[in-house]
C-alpha cells in the first residue's frame, strides 16, 4: 500500500502543478475578453480569432483543472445526505463513485474525443470562421483533461482505501486555508500595524 501512496503523491503533485499553471488562463482570458470589448466599442471592429481564443481558453481552464478540484474535494455534493454520514461511509460512497461513475464516464470521454483530435490534427484542422484558429489543439484538450482525471481519480481512490485501512487521515477533511480574500485583509491589517 505504501507503494500505492506513494504513486497518489507523484499524482497529486502533478495535478497541483497543472492545475496551478492553468489559474492563469483566468488573467489571460479576462485581458483578452477585456480587449476584445474595449476594441469592438472603441473602433468597432472585432476577430473571430480573438473571440475563439477566449473559448479555448475557458475550455482549458475547465478541462485543465478538473482533476484539480477532484483533489482539492471541491467539485459540487449533494451534501443533504453525506454530510450526515460518517467519514468511513463517505469513503465508500466515494469508492463506489469512482469505480461505477466517474472512471467509466472518463475513459469513455477518453476514448471517444481521441480519434476526434487526431482526425482534427492529421487534417489541420480550422474554425470555420473568417480569420478563425486552428482546431486541434482545443480537440486535444478533451483526452488530455480527461487523461488528468483519470490520474486524479486514480489517486482518490487509492487515498479512500489507504484511509479505511487506517493509514492516513480522512481525505474527505476540509482543512481551512485562507482565501486570497482573507490573506489580503491579513496583510492589510498587518501593514496598518493592527493586530490580527
Amino acid at each position: 500500500m505504501q507503494a500505492l501512496l506513494k504513486l497518489s503523491r507523484a499524482i497529486d503533485a502533478l495535478t497541483e502543478r497543472v492545475g496551478k499553471a492553468a489559474v492563469w488562463l483566468v488573467l489571460i482570458v479576462t485581458l483578452i475578453s477585456a480587449v476584445n470589448a474595449f476594441v469592438r466599442y472603441a473602433f468597432n471592429y472585432s476577430s473571430n480569432g480573438l473571440l475563439e481564443i477566449q473559448w479555448y481558453l475557458f475550455s482549458a481552464i475547465f478541462l485543465l483543472c478538473a482533476g484539480y478540484t477532484l483533489m482539492r474535494n471541491e467539485h459540487v455534493r449533494i451534501d443533504v445526505i453525506s454530510g450526515h454520514l460518517s467519514p468511513r461511509a463517505h469513503a465508500w460512497i466515494d469508492i463506489i463513485g469512482t469505480l461505477f461513475f466517474l472512471a467509466p464516464m472518463a475513459i469513455a470521454v477518453l476514448y471517444l474525443s481521441w480519434p476526434i483530435f487526431i482526425n482534427s490534427y492529421l487534417n489541420n484542422e480550422y474554425s470555420s470562421n473568417a480569420g478563425g484558429l486552428i482546431i486541434w489543439p482545443v480537440r486535444g484538450l478533451v483526452p488530455l483533461g480527461f487523461g488528468l482525471l483519470i490520474l486524479q481519480a486514480v489517486s482518490e481512490f487509492i487515498k479512500r482505501i489507504a484511509f479505511l485501512q487506517g493509514l492516513i487521515e480522512d481525505p474527505n477533511a476540509k482543512k481551512h486555508v485562507p482565501s486570497a480574500e482573507e490573506e489580503l485583509a491579513k496583510a492589510i491589517k498587518q501593514q496598518r500595524g493592527e493586530t490580527v
